[in-house]
């Protein structure tokens, strides 16, 4: 049977989007629950069908999906399960969006600009979803977008727990690349004990556009810099800045981040910025053809598949960080 023992009152059951099935696959083994069985086409103008091939009524259903590039094709196709479940008379609905898309636009810069993010959680509202579950957000005022719960996870502990017993009696500080990042630093510093420093940036008077680094705000010098954020995309950041630790004297820099995204240029950046290690968690597949040598990917499955559990037996989600490690 499909779904956890069914009884009077609700059964729960797993779906899984095409973008990253091995991850979706992996939270089923761990709750011993198959995926539901479904069909799902794309045809030649790039429409998308669904139809689950069997019955879903009064199912407890978790819709998981990232969206790693095509970024658009992803959601589209999470949505369209969402509307099939609602229109199949689901009792529930949560979309499990473990890297929540367009969460870079959480609000207007400039004029005329769109607020994406809330656009994304409308979407999901219209579509039939009761309930969101995303890991790392990268803007907290984006779990106010969605006109029902939000279970907001965080991945450091998975990334906090390798980092402490692989570099355990090292003398560490954590990093924040930006100003952006010091309240995820502190969390980190929190957590492993340690000290914190921020790289201060600002922008080059004598070159339009460009941004650079000017000083670290802290005690580098001869120590294992632990650089922390919420996702790599192209690695600027993050690049630069461990090349600023260097500089100030850093014995060694390391890399902890939840999405590794990896968009164009990243690869050739990492690579070439000497890191002790790079640390992500598989929010995302690693896109086809990147080989980043010194980066090490953990699983999120586990607290994936805890947070679904909690979910459906109506259990606490905060209660699995209850450390302090996350705000769900």
């Amino acid at each position: 049977m499909t779904g956890v023992k069914r009884n009077d009152e609700k059964h729960l059951m797993l779906f899984s989007g095409r973008a990253y099935p091995e991850l979706a696959r992996r939270v089923a083994d761990l709750m011993e629950v198959e995926l539901a069985p479904q069909r799902l086409i794309t045809y030649a103008n790039s429409e998308i069908y669904v139809r689950f091939n069997e019955s879903v009524r009064g199912c407890d259903a978790f819709v998981i999906q990232s969206h790693p590039a095509p970024v658009n094709e992803a959601i589209m196709e999470q949505l369209i399960m969402v509307d099939a479940l609602r229109r199949a008379s689901a009792r529930r609905i949560t979309v499990v969006a473990p890297c929540f898309p367009y969460a870079r636009q959480d609000k207007k810069h400039l004029g005329r600009e769109p607020i994406s993010a809330r656009l994304m959680a409308d979407l999901f509202s219209a579509a039939g979803a009761d309930r969101i579950m995303a890991v790392d957000l990268h803007a907290a005022q984006i779990q106010g977008f969605f006109n029902g719960p939000l279970d907001h996870l965080t991945g450091l502990p998975v990334l906090a727990d390798y980092v402490e017993k692989k570099y355990s009696g090292q003398d560490m500080v954590v990093v924040s690349p930006d100003a952006g990042r010091v309240r995820l630093a502190d969390q980190w510093s929190d957590r492993l004990h340690i000290p914190l420093a921020i790289i201060h940036k600002r922008h080059d008077p004598t070159t339009a556009n460009e941004v650079k680094v000017h000083e670290v705000v802290g005690e580098v010098a001869g120590r294992t810099c632990l650089l922390v954020d919420d996702m790599i995309d192209t690695a600027g950041t993050i690049c630069q800045a461990a090349q600023a630790l260097i500089e100030h004297g850093a014995a060694k820099v390391i890399a902890a981040a939840t999405h590794p995204i990896l968009s164009g240029p990243a690869q050739e950046r990492l690579n070439a910025t000497p890191f002790e290690e790079i640390v992500v968690t598989n929010t995302l597949p690693l896109a086809e053809g990147v080989d980043v040598p010194r980066m090490t990917q953990l699983s999120i499955a586990p607290l994936l598949a805890r947070a679904i559990t909690e979910v459906f037996r109506d259990g606490s989600v905060a209660s699995l960080f209850a450390d302090g490690g996350g705000n769900a």
